[in-house]
Order: structure tokens, then sequence, then C-alpha cells
């Protein structure tokens, strides 16, 4: 696995188009990874707009992918502003070493929801959303610390310690045209693994709905 982190310059006529349109901004990235003319292979690559720029204002996108990317692909001049040199993660993260009990600063940006009637519907509190990401956690393998709590009555239900911020409603265009909505948060926190296998299966194939939407990417930082 490796990961990307790139600015796109929004000087860039394609480039704006990109940034209001997360499923657009998936079609441009795909064409990194794949040949003029052929289909991005499924699961190649996970993706995230993350809230920060660079020193010149250009939007910072973070990307995960299997294979290392060829960015002239895009096609596109004045598309790209830069882009690091690619972090192989297996070797920066020790994954073949991992060990229960390793921490880890995380971000994650997700669609938190649940299934009624046969259509996801967002959660749209807090406390629903916290839940949702710890129950993420317990089917990856890793939980995140609990909130210390002061009101010892029965019926409080422990919180986990995790920052959500940015709720958004992503909307795009698919190629066949039809619409796309999505909610979304940014949970941002600590994490302690409790199965190596399924946290590296979690890395990377990500976690949740919405990923082409630029949903789903675990990025993950080690503690000391």
């Amino acid at each position: 696995m490796f990961l990307h982190r790139i600015h796109i310059d929004p000087r860039c006529k394609e480039a704006r188009r990109d940034l209001s349109d997360p499923y657009q901004l998936h079609s441009t990235l795909c064409r990194a990874f794949s040949a003029p003319d052929s289909k991005c292979p499924e699961g190649e690559f996970l993706w995230r707009h993350e809230p920060e720029m660079d020193a010149d204002g250009c939007p910072r996108i973070l990307v995960q992918s299997r294979m290392l990317p060829d960015w002239t692909g895009i096609g596109v001049n004045g598309w790209l502003a830069n882009a690091d040199p690619a972090i192989d993660l297996r070797e920066r993260l020790k994954l073949d070493s991992l060990k229960v009990g390793k921490r880890f600063r995380f971000r994650l940006r997700a669609n938190p929801c649940v299934s009624r009637n046969g259509k996801r519907q967002g959660l749209l509190r807090l406390e629903e959303q916290e839940a949702w990401v710890k129950r993420k956690g317990e089917m990856h393998g890793f939980s995140l610390p609990h909130l210390a709590s002061f009101d010892f009555s029965e019926s409080t239900q422990e919180r986990v310690e995790v920052r959500v911020s940015q709720e958004q409603m992503l909307g795009g265009k698919q190629h066949s045209g039809n619409g796309i909505k999505i909610f979304s948060v940014l949970y941002d926190g600590m994490l302690i693994v409790t199965d190596p296998d399924k946290f590296r299966d979690a890395l990377q194939k990500g976690i949740g709905h919405g990923k082409v939407m630029g949903l789903g990417l675990l990025s993950v930082v080690p503690m000391g």
C-alpha cells in the first residue's frame, strides 16, 4: 500500500469542477491508475479531501493505493499543483509485525448511517455518530478509548473519545447523469489495535459506504 499527498490547483477550471463534485474527482484520479480508455481496477485506491491546504492555498487530497500512480495520466495541464513522494505504508507502519495494543492517531471521513426500510439514513446525533464508529472499530480490529464519566446513573451510555466535525452532505453526478447525495462526517482520534489481521484489512479496503465519494479511507500515524 502506498500513501500519496497531493495538492490540486484551484486556478485550473477542471480542478474547480472536481472540487465541487466528489464523483468527478474520483473519476479524474482513476486516470492516474489505469491506461487510457480502460477501466480503473475496482478497489485500486481510496482518497479523501483534507481540510488542510498548502502554503499557496491549494486543496490537499490524500490518496492510498495498491500500486504507484502515474499522475501525468490525469492529462489536464495545471490540475496538479504538487505531489509529495509516495510513502510505503507496509514499511512505515510496520504492518507485518503489527501487535495487539498498538496505538495510532487516526482520521476517517465516513458515512455514519443505518438502514431503515431498505434505505440508508445518515446518523445526525453526535452520540449516534460516536456509537457508529465504535461499532465499526469492533468489526475492523480496533477499539477507541472511552470518555471519563462522572455520571454514574444506570442510564448513562458509555461514550468514546473521538472528535467529530465537518458534517457535510456530499453531492455529485454519475456518468449516467443520476445524482448522488451522501452524508459524511470527519472523525479524528486515537485507536488501539485489537485484531491485527482485521485492522490491516480495514486499512487496505476502507470503512463504510461511499468510497467513490472520498469516504472510507482510514489514515493512521503511530503513537510512541
